[in-house]
């Protein structure tokens, strides 16, 4: 079916492109739509909103997209003042200039710190927007790139510091360095000057493994003595959530840390903290704390469970800290957090009282890394009417309760005056009830909303709500918003994640289609009012909305999907989701997965009609290849469906870009549903 579309240089691919861009361009490119474009362009660009800093040394640093830096800006300022918007920050990369200079264009993704030099990092730096990275050796003090230094080539890659002078980089440089996946297998000892390949080899996962990463804890940097050696732990991950952890001698000698591979997991310099995915062990989604001690035949203590969930809980958030473990328990979709002080061996945890409207909350550390300054933490909780709000909480002050401290609060991007938030129930077609978030806008007609559903339910991620200013433009022209925690997502556990893996999908979208149903029967809107939204296998999820349940929704919205369950696994990345979904290349698995994939079943339009849709993908798209959405878009139009198709030239699989290419893509959809569900 169309497979010269998975060709990128084909000419019949570029044509498909260029045509289908021009309509849609013609069809969604508005008056109203500059008007979006340029708000919402304004809203990426503010300058006043809420800045939560890393520190590195004696230096606050933040990055942000601006009109001067579209691209964006990494500023500093001195860490002795308060990291407010108009404080004196100084530029110390400028990302557009660097672009402009190198005649390429990069995206940001952070840097690597050096723990024994914190000013000291590897810049991480996209291709484009995709998940191909450089990294580049940068000196944050002198606002230089190192002369000599680390630069590696854009490739799948993450990297570790050894020492001030060596890093552990992974890069996926060749056949050989990379998982059947495409992503890196091989840590090499990598010098300044030395290229990649020509590095000692450290440490290798299968090729059937999905990739290999480490990470480097100095005891001497958390207070112990001098003369510690460092701990150096190699992790592979065998399938995406399964993975094996091995502590690493002086001469390369592997001992297995005795962990249960279905864990999320996570070491400081004498404890580890895992959360259990199965009840091999303890039981499912409960938070275990191990003492963790290199020296010891066992290497780990006895299992303290520090939190076994009830029903509708669930672990959102784990951290440890250089003395404290920090974790925050979703209590039917409220957040709560709770601290233990690791250096007292009998010390019970505490919850520390959160603001009463957070809707959502998560903990970062102030000191970009582990070994790093104390273990001061900052809060930040939001809603999906609640601007975002930061609190200090200074764990390592141990003469008083540990409180959370007003630092600042985001300025409003909407006004939310008369607007609601409902957390609402539906049944899905087995009986289990499904949560949703409804959002109101200020005036609405009872049985002629416009609403647009947003979900994903696959690969254990959560949704959780968010304060965006792009979501309130939707509202203050008359949406309503629903995010839905379908089956698949990680909202409430292991168990509610793995019931709709391979052979449970079905679950996740009887789900989604219970939710449009439970609004209609609530007497809220109508399905022609109703559209859904998803990006990659949330583009699935949509895809099969249309497929599938075309009666229920007056518009789709489709992003950077996946929608051939025969041929996914025949693109790198692709491999590592047959856990997932299932193997194309077993026929059990393939008749399942023939049952909704979504290329699959499309029908004729003299048996049925589509709603509008809207497919949205990126030509560098290297995790989801978007010839599942030129392939999708031309079935349709073979079977006598119209469709609207846009693929956008860079951006990656997240839709990175300036700010102006992001408000674009993003108008680009809204203008969408102005023109179905809100005529």
């Amino acid at each position: 079916m169309n497979l010269h579309l998975e060709t990128d240089e084909d000419p019949r691919t570029r044509q498909f492109i260029a045509e289908h861009n021009a309509l849609s361009d013609a069809a969604l490119r508005t008056p109203q739509f500059g008007e979006d474009r340029e708000a919402i362009k304004a809203l990426i660009e503010r300058q006043d909103r809420l800045i939560v800093p890393m520190r590195r040394g004696g230096w606050l640093f933040d990055f942000r997209q601006s009109k001067d830096n579209p691209l964006g800006v990494w500023l500093r300022l001195a860490a002795s003042q308060q990291p407010l918007p108009e404080a004196d920050w100084e530029p110390v990369f400028d990302l557009d200039a660097f672009c402009l200079a190198e005649g390429k264009r990069w995206s940001w993704r952070g840097a690597v710190t050096c723990p024994w030099e914190p000013t000291r990092v590897l810049l991480m730096l996209s291709d484009g927007g995709s998940d191909l990275i450089r990294l580049l050796e940068f000196d944050a003090e002198r606002k230089q790139i190192v002369k000599g230094g680390f630069d590696t080539p854009a490739v799948r890659s993450h990297a570790t510091w050894l020492s001030r002078d060596e890093i552990c980089y992974f890069g996926s440089i060749d056949r050989f360095s990379a998982t059947r996946s495409g992503w890196p297998r091989v840590g090499r000892r990598l010098t300044r000057g030395q290229r990649p390949e020509d590095a000692a080899i450290m440490f290798e996962a299968a090729d059937e493994d999905v990739y290999g990463f480490n990470l480097v804890i100095d005891p001497a940097l958390s207070g112990a003595s001098a003369d510690a050696e460092l701990i150096d732990i190699f992790v592979t991950t065998h399938e995406i959530g399964v993975a094996s952890a091995f502590l690493i001698a002086d001469d390369g000698a592997q001992r297995h840390i005795d962990l249960p591979k279905e864990a999320d997991f996570q070491f400081n310099h004498n404890h580890c903290l895992w959360r259990a995915k199965t009840d091999e062990r303890v039981a499912t989604g409960s938070l275990v704390l191990q003492s963790f001690d290199p020296a010891s035949q066992a290497l780990l203590g006895p299992e303290r469970i520090l939190f076994q969930p009830g029903e509708g809980q669930s672990i959102s958030q784990m951290m440890l800290m250089r003395e404290w473990c920090v974790f925050i328990v979703s209590d039917r979709l409220r957040p709560r957090l709770l601290v233990l002080d690791l250096t007292k061996p009998d010390a019970e945890q505490r919850e520390i009282a959160l603001p009463a409207e957070m809707q959502t909350a998560y903990v970062r550390p102030l000191h970009a890394d582990l070994h790093l300054g104390d273990d001061t933490l900052h809060i930040v909780g939001q809603g999906f009417l609640q601007p975002p709000t930061c609190y200090r909480l200074e764990l390592s002050d141990r003469s008083r309760e540990p409180e959370p401290i007003f630092v600042a609060a985001a300025p409003s991007y909407f006004d939310a005056t008369d607007m609601s938030s409902e957390l609402l129930e539906a049944v899905s077609e087995d009986g289990t009830r499904v949560a949703y978030r409804l959002v109101l806008p200020r005036q609405w007609t009872k049985g002629a909303l416009p609403v647009l559903i947003y979900g994903y339910g696959g690969f254990d991620v959560s949704l959780s709500p968010s304060y965006s200013g792009v979501t309130g433009r939707w509202l203050e022209q008359g949406g309503a918003y629903v995010q839905a925690y379908i089956r698949g997502g990680g909202e409430f556990g292991p168990d509610w994640y793995r019931s709709a893996k391979r052979q449970g999908r079905d679950r996740a979208f009887a789900d989604f289609v219970a939710i449009a149903r439970d609004l209609v029967a609530r007497a809220y809107t109508v399905p022609s009012r109703i559209a859904c939204q998803g990006g990659s296998n949330g583009g699935l999820l949509t895809g099969v909305m249309l497929t599938r349940y075309p009666h229920d929704f007056g518009a789709v919205w489709c992003q950077v999907p996946v929608l051939d369950m025969t041929r996914f696994h025949l693109f790198s990345a692709g491999r590592a989701w047959m856990d997932e979904y299932g193997d194309p290349e077993t026929p059990a698995d393939r008749e399942f997965m023939l049952g909704y994939s979504p290329l699959h079943n499309i029908r004729p339009a003299s048996e049925v009609t589509y709603p509008p849709i809207y497919i949205e993908s990126s030509s560098n798209d290297d995790r989801v290849h978007p010839s599942h959405a030129r392939r999708f878009a031309a079935r349709l139009e073979e079977e006598g469906h119209q469709l609207l198709f846009h693929e956008f030239g860079l951006g990656g699989h997240g839709g990175d870009g300036s700010s102006e290419e992001r408000a674009a893509r993003a108008a680009m959809g809204y203008s969408f549903l102005r023109e179905t569900i809100m005529r």
